[in-house]
């Protein structure tokens, strides 16, 4: 079963860690930013069907944050990333999500990140897409 959970992400500019697991394998959304006062997010990872590819989503409900992220990062862990996305605002009132440019952000094996330097401070969503051990049996 899929599981979503809400989580605060607090301004300040310290370092802020989140995390949720299903089964083998955890998310984490690191971040630090700036401005504004708490704004709720929620986290959703899920499982296919088949037990091969791991889901992982952190988004603000309300469609745009009005935070200033000097950082973010999301990790998952047991799996490696097939697919991933960043976006400045997430879909909202008929609106689409709106993505990241390509050069504001890099995906590794495990993690999707800001790129210093090219990165607005703009973020309402990132979405992974990873492939489960289960794949290479």
């Amino acid at each position: 079963e899929p599981s979503t959970v809400s989580f605060d992400v607090r301004p300040g500019g310290e370092v802020h860690a989140f995390s949720h697991s299903l089964g083998d394998y955890t998310c984490t959304f690191t971040y630090s930013a700036q401005g504004g006062t708490n704004e709720q997010w929620q986290m959703n990872v899920g499982i296919s069907e088949d037990n091969l590819l791991f889901s992982c989503s952190v988004w603000r409900p309300q469609g745009k944050s009005y935070l200033f992220f000097t950082q973010f990062k999301a990790e998952v862990k047991g799996a490696k990333i097939e697919h991933a996305m960043a976006y400045s605002q997430a879909a909202e009132g008929g609106q689409g999500d709106i993505p990241l440019k390509q050069e504001e952000f890099e995906i590794t094996e495990t993690t999707v990140s800001q790129r210093e330097g090219k990165f607005r401070f703009q973020l309402s969503k990132l979405m992974i897409v990873a492939k489960t051990p289960r794949d290479e049996l």
